[in-house]
């Protein structure tokens, strides 16, 4: 097995781009890992999409998470990082040169610092402490810095005690006021008791690191299957892809041919029969040509004999005669369209592809300030809200909302589709959604579907769409930006997750009749605890 030292070499935590520890690591479809910030700039900066590291190319241009295990590790080792620099090596501290604090020209190298005179002393300058009786009881030990750091800034004595209850050095007189009634014992005392806890510690410690070493050829032995096995669902899906695609190319060569067939089987036939009318016109026109020059004869023998025969009606009757056409396939186009819409419903069951789709419909919001509640503070750019410290003297306003601290966008619908983000982060309760135009805005309304409100919230630490009655919703994981994409035809408001594009709650069989506005409710502010703001994000564009 590796051992824990190589494990945790730095070079696993370096971006490949800025050679400094991750920073929001992502990772590409590829496998590789760069800081988050890094690889969308080089990307920016580039015409086309490739992994910096195998220059293996993308497209269309992947949207990358954060890998949260790899952060997570990488926020670990940069602890480790800052605790290692942060804590001085005993070799270091051994052959650190401490000088002399009397010499006033040449600093002497210094044997001894003394705790009681607060200063650090060479050979020479040391002398009187071995020769002085009270000097001789002072509190010496090797030479150290920073002595000034042992004396209590409250009382400017040397901190001689610890105390156990605040985890703090102190001096005799902070025993009698700060820390009086706490847990005090001698500095020496609390240090042996620390130094006989120091091994178990450090085993501890190498625990620590030898288990995460092992979680982290773990994940990297995941990271490699999961490349497999991508690769090979990849190569997969192409291929389903790619034989539907023959398939359907096949279909319709055939579907070509048969309508081909079935013009030419007709444009048959309706020639036959414009050579038969054809035909029948010539003679008709002949016998008509007979009877025009019989008729200027006097041979009346011969124009009584003729007239009978030019006279007789052709057999055949054309009246019933007709060329059907049975050239309409609409019915085949009706079922390639059904299937079509049940390849899209498939796709769409995949979370990204449905937040991809739901993304091109994003439109750009803005806090409308004459619907904002008194005390309501919207940001310059609109796009933030939160609760002020005081109620503001507004004029009245009809479009106000006066109960609650409630605020509209400024952007409202009548038709199509249209998808906003809100970031909820931080906030303890809050409410998001839809209203009519309509809504009550004076009164202690209950929201509601029944009301003109489509809306879900957070109350209590329960998260809830506010239907006819209530409903009570479960997610995974507490909800920090919600996606919110309404389809006014249809009449269907739905929520999203969008941290993990997961589906929320959806209000159907809407009936809006009128314009609406999206909703952003801020509830209470009690004590400070739900004073983050409400904020409409930015939509990341779709590749």
């Amino acid at each position: 097995m590796a051992s824990a030292s190589s494990l945790l070499s730095e070079e696993k935590f370096l971006c490949p781009i800025c050679l400094e520890v991750f920073t929001e690591p992502v990772s590409t479809p590829c496998g590789h890992n760069f800081c988050s910030a890094c690889i969308q700039k080089y990307w920016d900066s580039s015409d086309v999409c490739q992994c910096p590291f195998c220059k293996k190319t993308f497209s269309p241009r992947p949207e990358l998470q954060v890998n949260t295990v790899l952060s997570e590790l990488a926020a670990g080792f940069k602890t480790l990082v800052q605790v290692k620099a942060s804590t001085p090596d005993p070799e270091l501290l051994e052959t650190a040169a401490v000088l002399c604090d009397i010499c006033s020209e040449i600093k002497e190298k210094a044997v001894k610092s003394c705790l009681t005179c607060l200063v650090s002393f060479c050979e020479v300058h040391f002398e009187p402490h071995r020769r002085v009786a009270i000097l001789k009881s002072h509190t010496l030990l090797d030479p150290v810095k920073d002595l000034d750091d042992r004396m209590c800034k409250t009382h400017n004595k040397i901190t001689e005690l610890y105390c156990t209850t605040d985890r703090a050095c102190i001096c005799a007189l902070c025993f009698k006021t700060d820390h009086k009634g706490h847990c005090i014992v001698p500095l020496e005392e609390e240090y042996e008791s620390m130094m006989a806890k120091k091994d178990d510690t450090v085993a501890n410690i190498l625990k620590m690191i030898q288990s995460r070493s092992e979680k982290i050829v773990e994940i990297e032995n995941v990271v490699d299957v999961k490349q497999r096995e991508a690769e090979k669902e990849k190569e997969a899906s192409v291929q389903v892809f790619t034989d539907l695609i023959n398939f359907i190319q096949r279909n319709q060569a055939e579907l070509v041919e048969v309508i081909d067939e079935r013009y030419r089987a007709e444009k048959q036939k309706a020639e036959g029969f414009l050579t038969e009318l054809k035909a029948e016109i010539a003679e008709l026109e002949s016998r008509s040509n007979q009877l025009e020059r019989l008729s200027q004869s006097e041979d009346h023998h011969l124009f009584l004999k003729s007239f009978p025969t030019l006279c007789a009606p052709l057999n055949k009757d054309w009246t019933s005669t007709h060329v059907h056409s049975n050239l309409s396939f609409e019915e085949v186009r009706d079922d390639v369209n059904q299937l079509k819409q049940r390849i899209d419903e498939i796709m769409e069951k995949l979370p990204e592809i449905k937040m991809k789709r739901m993304r091109e419909h994003a439109v750009d919001l803005s806090l409308d300030p004459d619907t904002a509640y008194c005390s309501l503070v919207i940001s310059q750019d609109g796009k933030q809200v939160q609760c002020g410290e005081k109620k503001q003297n507004l004029s009245p306003n009809p479009k106000r909302f006066e109960i609650y601290s409630d605020v509209l966008a400024k952007e409202g619908f009548t038709a199509g589709k249209f998808y906003y983000e809100v970031q909820v982060k931080g906030k303890t309760d809050w409410m998001v959604g839809l209203v009519r135009e309509s809504v009550e805005r004076k009164k202690d309304t209950r929201l509601s579907p029944k009301t003109g409100a489509w809306i879900i919230g957070l109350d209590d630490g329960i998260y809830s769409a506010y239907a006819n009655p209530s409903v009570k919703i479960t997610v995974k994981e507490k909800l920090e930006k919600v996606g919110i994409f309404v389809d006014y035809e249809k009449g269907i408001v739905s929520f999203y997750d969008v941290n993990s594009k997961s589906h929320i709650y959806s209000f159907t069989c809407c009936y809006f009749r009128e314009k609406i506005y999206p909703y952003f409710g801020l509830q209470d502010n009690i004590s400070g605890k739900n004073s983050a703001p409400l904020i409409i994000m930015p939509v990341p564009q779709t590749q």
